[in-house]
């Protein structure tokens, strides 16, 4: 459950977070911090984490630094979000982070909305899809530009790890027109990060 509507999913939402998701997770961090390895959760629609908010709400309730945030910044353009916001909301909590990206199919959003359960193989028919690298966002190459500042500036030095679902592209061309966007959009965004990080 994930809507605040009709009222009565109040009372289940806060049972999800208090008595599940909460708790949960607390054990969870423990596990972690006792074997020394590191969790991050990445929002996703139809979860209970799906946003900056609720990722927060999470992250804020554990109060481990075993327990922190996988940016895949597809998921939240394909709900609306703002990435830049997005990343500058999550400072100090991002963990991991995937270099994909979505195309809006901008008539069949106008109709249905952007909330999609087509299959992904039924391209045309989407609200929206994962496609390669640069080839999504309406920035291109300025929009990776700015994700990769707004990361070094919210404290994020780790590697940035292609993520290709693209259904019509293969892998291994889509994989390097990706890794050359990277390469070229981190030196004018974060210019000491080495190609190794992307």
């Amino acid at each position: 459950m994930t809507s605040s509507w009709p009222p009565e999913n109040l009372e289940i939402l806060d049972y999800q977070w208090e008595q599940v998701a909460i708790p949960y997770w607390r054990q969870l961090a423990a596990f972690a911090e006792e074997h020394r390895v590191k969790l991050a959760i990445e929002p996703c629609f139809t979860q209970l984490v799906y946003n900056a908010a609720t990722a927060k709400r999470l992250i804020d309730a554990l109060g481990s630094e075993w327990v922190g945030i996988n940016l895949d910044p597809s998921h939240l353009v394909a709900m609306g979000a703002d990435i830049p916001s997005v990343i500058r909301a999550l400072a100090g909590t991002i963990m991991h982070v995937h270099a994909r990206d979505v195309r809006l199919n901008a008539t069949v959003a106008a109709a249905n909305g952007l909330p999609d359960g087509t299959a992904m193989t039924q391209w045309q028919q989407r609200a929206w899809n994962y496609v390669t690298l640069g080839l999504g966002h309406p920035g291109g190459e300025a929009f990776w530009a700015d994700f990769v500042y707004e990361l070094r500036a919210a404290g994020y030095d780790g590697t940035l790890n292609i993520e290709h679902e693209d259904v019509l592209v293969n892998s291994e061309e889509g994989v390097r027109c990706a890794a050359g966007l990277l390469r070229k959009v981190a030196l004018q965004g974060a210019p000491d990060w080495t190609p190794a990080q992307v």
